[in-house]
């Protein structure tokens, strides 16, 4: 029997009789197991219930149920086996296809409004990152190297010493214990100024954006963005109904009075100035004053996407910029995803203290509280050291797979292309010298199992420069020069 099959066992199919009605009992059981199976209410493989069990549900006596059982798997509705039990056919007659049914409902259904939030946004499709590991993918960090045996004996560990109130509801703004870990961290760690009681956790960075968005700005509102930026952030504010405002990026950051210029009295500003996404350059200290002094001013937020801080090569970290911040302007967003691994789907956002409880309520109606279980067994990652011992034991990795790529980039493709943004973190991203249509390159290499994500894509307006940026966190270094060829001969054709 396949997986899916013990699976559903015991799954109870809601059956009905109507003991009022001419039709005989067995026959009502037989057309509602008949109707479900060929609409698709029942898939192929299920397993259904017992004659005895269904009988027991139904009130009634077991003749009605085997008559119809019968009947069933008379006209191959139904397969039976020895030992197995009886479930739904796999070839049925007068299927209808499952897909039709489900996707495209009938003119008879009438009309079905949605949000013209939900209508604008772009149609959902599962990254091709999300499909398999392969060279050059952005925002994978190496799986390989995290000590899973440790994760799986903490968790392990806790589960057996859980207690009752563990599987109560939980505060809107997490366990305690770990908001106290994590303000700790990023205290010495990123110079940020917090109490734990100013943590959020939430189920990672774009959960975090998008609260942020809702509790700060309302609808028709305009907001920075950085100019090549975060997508996601670019969603955030329209599903929202707000406006994003692409503020350029050079080498210094985000440009802010290009900003000024744009759009001076906008609600919020969304940047990532220790390693700004995708571009990899660092704000300078110019800037993020020029910055802060704005959000003053203006009476605006900052909403600090912090998200592979950790990772800085040829220098120390550099303080975040909510640190810098004597006016509490700075909303500052922390994930796990890039340290510990993505399906984690934990990260933390810092609020200034008197929009602490706005958040609460904000959060509360969305999701009510973050899961218990994983936040116990981080915070106890983090309490152990296990936490600070796995960013030491990959900084010198990734510097690694760091410069064996930038070495390669500019043997193979030198004059060609053109370096940015690898000071930090896990990707850098390259400028095309030529005017070559990155996104059709990008298409063309994930059908060769090469990971590109195209710079043009990134532009919420007209792409300024073309390219590619390249992430090196999963690609091991002795993989990286034959990647690197591959893509010359793409960027060559």
């Amino acid at each position: 029997m396949t997986t899916s099959k013990r699976q559903l066992r015991g799954i109870s199919n809601l059956i009905s009789i109507d003991r009022r009605a001419s039709e005989p009992l067995y026959r009502q059981i037989y057309e509602c197991f008949r109707s479900r199976i060929i609409c698709g209410g029942l898939r192929a493989g299920e397993v259904v219930l017992s004659t005895r069990s269904l009988a027991r549900s139904l009130r009634i006596s077991r003749l009605p149920v085997l008559n119809a059982y019968s009947q069933l798997l008379a006209e191959g509705y139904f397969e039976s086996q020895v030992g197995s039990g009886t479930f739904i056919a796999g070839s049925l007659p007068g299927r209808i296809n499952a897909q039709t049914t489900k996707y495209a409902p009938s003119a008879s259904r009438g009309k079905r409004p949605i949000s013209g939030h939900a209508a604008a946004l772009p149609p959902y499709e599962r990254p091709l990152w999300a499909e398999s590991l392969g060279p050059f993918q952005v925002g994978q960090p190496e799986l390989h190297k995290f000590p899973i045996e440790i994760w799986l004996k903490l968790l392990a560990r806790y589960s057996r010493r859980m207690r009752v109130k563990a599987l109560q509801y939980g505060d809107a703004m997490g366990l305690p214990h770990l908001r106290e870990a994590i303000a700790a961290y990023v205290r010495t760690s990123r110079g940020v100024r917090c109490e734990a009681e100013q943590i959020m956790i939430v189920s990672g960075s774009q959960q975090a954006l998008d609260l942020a968005t809702r509790v700060l700005l309302e609808a028709g509102m305009a907001a920075w963005v950085e100019e090549p930026g975060y997508r996601l952030v670019h969603r955030a504010l329209q599903s929202a109904g707000c406006r994003a405002v692409p503020v350029p990026v050079d080498r210094n950051g985000l440009m802010v009075a290009a900003g000024m210029k744009l759009n001076r009295k906008t609600r919020a500003a969304f940047v990532t100035p220790s390693h700004q996404y995708p571009l990899g350059v660092t704000m300078s200290a110019t800037r993020r004053l020029e910055l802060l002094e704005w959000a003053h001013r203006a009476g605006a937020w900052i909403i600090e996407d912090d998200y592979d801080s950790e990772y800085r090569f040829d220098s120390m970290p550099i303080a975040s910029l909510q640190g810098l911040d004597s006016n509490e302007r700075v909303i500052y967003i922390g994930t796990f995803s890039k340290i510990m691994f993505p399906s984690l789907r934990l990260g933390y956002i810092i609020i200034p203290p008197d929009l602490v409880e706005r958040f609460a309520a904000m959060r509360q109606v969305l999701d009510v509280c973050p899961p218990h279980l994983t936040q116990a067994v981080m915070a106890d990652f983090i309490r152990e050291g296990h936490f600070a011992r796995h960013i030491r034991k990959m900084r010198p990795i990734y510097s690694e797979r760091r410069r064996v790529l930038v070495g390669e980039l500019k043997h193979e493709l030198g004059d060609q292309l053109e370096i940015v943004g690898d000071e930090a973190g896990m990707h850098l991203a390259t400028f095309l010298a030529s005017s070559r249509n990155d996104r059709a390159i990008a298409a063309k290499a994930a059908k060769q199992s090469l990971s590109l994500s195209s710079l043009s894509s990134f532009y919420l307006g007209t792409a300024s420069r073309r390219g590619f940026v390249l992430g090196f966190g999963n690609t091991k270094a002795n993989d990286i020069a034959q990647a690197v060829r591959h893509l010359k001969r793409l960027v060559q054709r």
